[in-house]
């Protein structure tokens, strides 16, 4: 089978983007926006609503196979791609990527993958969000040549064993620290509830939320449901103790007494200016809560961007779970595939990330993803409501298994 044609289409992604620069500069929160000017390039507001671009490859049987470009909430930070204007990401996918695709034959998705993950732009690697996009509709276009399921074929090609259950959910509930966990806990979600902590003030709040989980847990679904705390903090703690290591691991011991008996995550306790000193910085005290006997466990994601960056932070001892998102940071999902595998082979747990601002599309070919590389947990998106992206995500997974158990 091959490829006849390229479509693109401009879309919407399932939340909005937020210039963390300008909120960290203490733009004040208006309802749900923020006042002020953005400072970000590629921002026309600090709250925006995200975009996506869809990427469709028509077969030459007449079937559809389809991907979304998408960015994450914070894009342009911390090495992360700049936004683009969804015009412009669909004449580069026409200029560069159409080329390459189009009557090509669909022999295998691993060749083709990693030759357009590979494909530049004015001298530069293509953007992830296109890498991500289009590999996701390779995928599909590969599956549907060779009927059969989007993870059978990863499996397939790169030697995995698939999954026999679905994977466990983390779920996310951005500014909305109550009602929205309430629904992550009826629904049992395995690792809950990233709030966002990215100011202070927040921070400040942290600690009693902590403790209300606790209890809230214990009120709604009992003992048995023992559920992993995931706290995103931007740097904030850090930021707090004057980034001073005895301080923080301090700090963090009340974070442990707050959450008990419960797991914790915290992701980017720190974040510095460069990703020397963001290594630097999470090594030392990833070092010193080991020291401590501290069990929170550190997640890097800032400056973690590619999958080099992700093995530097690993091979540093700078994290302690890596997480193998965002998959539209990473590119294509060779590089997903291989982070993952790469977190296994170093002891590690990796967590299959994502973004609220992707699209339904995304969330279902990372359900794929995580059956055949089998991550430790996936996020549920898009979005910040749990009730979609729970069952977004799960009815993929299940509908997935179902078809595998046919023999």
């Amino acid at each position: 089978m091959k490829i006849k044609r390229v479509v693109c289409a401009e879309g919407l992604g399932g939340f909005f983007f937020d210039d963390q620069a300008a909120i960290k500069q203490g733009a004040p929160a208006d309802g749900f926006t923020y006042r002020g000017s953005p400072v970000t390039p590629g921002y026309t507001a600090i709250r925006m609503p995200a975009r996506a671009v869809s990427v469709m490859l028509q077969l030459d049987d007449g079937a559809i196979a389809h991907g979304d470009c998408v960015w994450t909430q914070y894009a342009g930070i911390s090495g992360r791609d700049p936004l683009l204007p969804g015009r412009e990401i669909i004449g580069i996918i026409q200029e560069q990527v159409a080329p390459v695709l189009e009557g090509r034959e669909l022999a295998g998705f691993k060749p083709v993958c990693k030759e357009v993950d590979g494909l530049e732009h004015e001298g530069r690697r293509l953007q992830s969000a296109i890498r991500y996009g289009v590999t996701q509709a390779l995928l599909d276009a590969v599956a549907r040549a060779k009927r059969k399921t989007m993870a059978g074929v990863l499996a397939e090609e790169y030697g995995l064993e698939l999954a026999t259950e679905p994977i466990p959910l983390w779920a996310q509930c951005g500014d909305d620290w109550y009602d929205t966990v309430d629904k992550m806990i009826l629904r049992r979600v395995a690792v809950l509830p990233e709030p966002l902590v990215n100011t202070r003030e927040r921070l400040d709040r942290m600690l009693d939320h902590m403790r209300w989980l606790s209890r809230r847990i214990r009120q709604l679904a009992g003992e048995d449901y023992r559920p992993t705390f995931f706290y995103l903090v931007c740097g904030t703690i850090g930021e707090a103790c004057g980034h001073d290591i005895n301080r923080m691991v301090d700090y963090f011991g009340e974070i442990e007494k707050a959450s008990a008996p419960y797991p914790v995550l915290i992701e980017d306790p720190v974040v510095m200016d460069s990703k020397a000193g963001q290594v630097e910085a999470m090594r030392e005290l990833r070092r010193a809560l080991r020291a401590a006997g501290s069990s929170v466990r550190l997640i890097a994601d800032e400056w973690a961007i590619s999958l080099d960056d992700k093995k530097e932070f690993i091979l540093n001892g700078a994290t302690d779970v890596s997480g193998a998102h965002h998959p539209n940071d990473l590119g294509g999902i060779n590089n997903t595939i291989e982070a993952i595998g790469f977190c296994r082979d170093h002891g590690l747990e990796a967590v299959l990330g994502g973004t609220c601002c992707e699209t339904e599309r995304c969330a279902q070919v990372r359900a794929h993803i995580a059956l055949a590389a089998r991550p430790a947990c996936i996020i549920a998106a898009p979005g910040m409501g749990v009730d979609e992206s729970v069952s977004i995500v799960t009815n993929e997974m299940r509908r997935t298994l179902a078809l595998l158990s046919i023999k």
